[in-house]
């Protein structure tokens, strides 16, 4: 791409690798140099927090504010119902209200960590709900104002439908109105706020160039769509996921160390590359620290945890983390920070299976998984090989706190309550 952006947000975006693809970069470029413009990227509220997967996308958002725009965190309180089928093989579960308000009240507490909500600044961000429009309508009128706009023909041609349909996988009625639904957003935005802008991942192409059409065929605006690429990291695994699962953004979910040690984890050939998207550090810096080698690059990978790790949890977080760490790998100690089991008397009663507390403390999703990790060499208690997989813990085993390891990064202590 030749393209010499004027703006400091699209700047920002090809610098830092952002950007898959945008509707018109020019058109773009020129509307962000005319003052304070909104965008916004939507999340349905599918769980009580959003994963390491949608960072990427608050990271846009972020961005967005720090170069002086409006950044619109729209909540799919109203979509979420009827749930994205973007490539995907199945049918998402639905969701009562209850539940996806639930979901919402969750996701919240990740946003503002990132995005500026309570200032008096012209870009003071929006966090809305799509429910406030999609609720109420009324079915006939959407039918003959909006679903008119749509031809039937160029919504099967699209390649997150096309690919469900060619494995000849079931797509239902309602999830194929999603794309109809988000678009509608767009409209409705831009209607309402003069949102002039819609971001999200590759994926989303389909249904942003919808919302672009639609706006234009009712409105006659101008507006732009702007994606990021899929992450997926250099081993090809999909960004987010872990050896022990989604990597949640919400501390409850997934304790501050947890995450931390994710990012201390990363892979040589993507330390760069995550720097820059994930981090505010300087692009020369994250690209020579991405350019380290040998032992050198995990000292990038501890800068990448903890500068990932403060924008979310805060400083101190950090801090703690990479100090547990540190305590942990360096000098074979317990560790304060790391993620903890703790039992009551009644859950321990005359003893527990070492099994069992490994998938109680989360290094292991089954029984079956913790004995192969015993069989095969890979549990530790204390520091020490553990080769026993019907061995008991009782409560004089637990006087004090035990540490439980599942290969050579992943560390849990099981204590007993008080």
């Amino acid at each position: 791409m030749t393209y010499h952006p004027k703006s400091d947000f699209v700047a920002v975006m090809m610098e830092r690798g952002f950007l898959a693809d945008c509707t018109d970069y020019q058109g773009l470029d020129e509307a962000l140099m005319q003052g304070v413009k909104p965008a916004y990227i939507g999340f349905d509220a599918t769980a009580k927090s959003l994963h390491v997967g949608s960072l990427i996308q608050i990271m846009m958002l972020r961005w967005f504010q720090k170069t002086g725009h409006q950044p619109i965190t729209l909540m799919g309180g109203g979509t979420t119902k009827v749930g994205d089928p973007s490539f995907r093989a199945d049918e998402r579960p639905l969701l009562n209200d209850a539940q996806i308000d639930d979901n919402i009240a969750g996701i919240k507490k990740v946003f503002s960590a990132y995005i500026d909500y309570d200032s008096d600044a012209p870009n003071k961000a929006l966090m809305l709900n799509n429910a406030e429009w999609l609720d109420g309508l009324n079915y006939l009128e959407f039918l003959r104002d909006i679903g008119r706009h749509f031809s039937v023909n160029r919504m099967l041609a699209f390649e997150s439908v096309k690919s469900r349909l060619d494995r000849e996988q079931s797509l239902s009625f309602l999830e194929f109105n999603y794309m109809i639904l988000q678009a509608y957003d767009f409209l409705e935005l831009n209607r309402r706020y003069g949102c002039i802008l819609q971001m999200g991942g590759s994926d989303q192409w389909g249904n942003i160039v919808n919302g672009i059409d639609l706006t234009r065929r009712v409105l006659d605006n101008s507006i732009y769509g702007l994606t990021t690429p899929l992450l997926t990291t250099s081993d090809g695994k999909k960004m987010g996921k872990s050896q022990d699962g989604a990597v949640w953004l919400n501390a409850e979910m997934r304790s501050p160390y947890e995450f931390w040690q994710f990012w201390r984890n990363t892979t040589d050939a993507d330390v760069g590359r995550f720097l820059k998207l994930y981090t505010e550090l300087p692009v020369d810096e994250c690209e020579r620290l991405g350019a380290l080698a040998g032992s050198e690059v995990n000292a990038a990978k501890v800068i990448l945890a903890n500068e990932v790790t403060k924008l979310l949890h805060g400083a101190e977080a950090a801090a703690t983390a990479e100090a547990t760490a540190r305590d942990v790998f360096e000098k074979g100690g317990i560790g304060d920070d790391l993620p903890t089991l703790t039992l009551t008397g009644a859950e321990l009663g005359d003893g527990i299976s070492i099994v069992q507390l490994i998938v109680k403390s989360g290094l292991a999703k089954s029984g079956k998984d913790a004995k192969r990790l015993i069989s095969e060499n890979g549990a530790k208690l204390d520091d020490k090989p553990l080769s026993d997989a019907g061995l008991m813990i009782d409560a004089a085993a637990l006087s004090s706190p035990i540490k439980l390891s599942a290969g050579k990064k992943r560390h849990a202590l099981v204590q007993l309550a008080d």
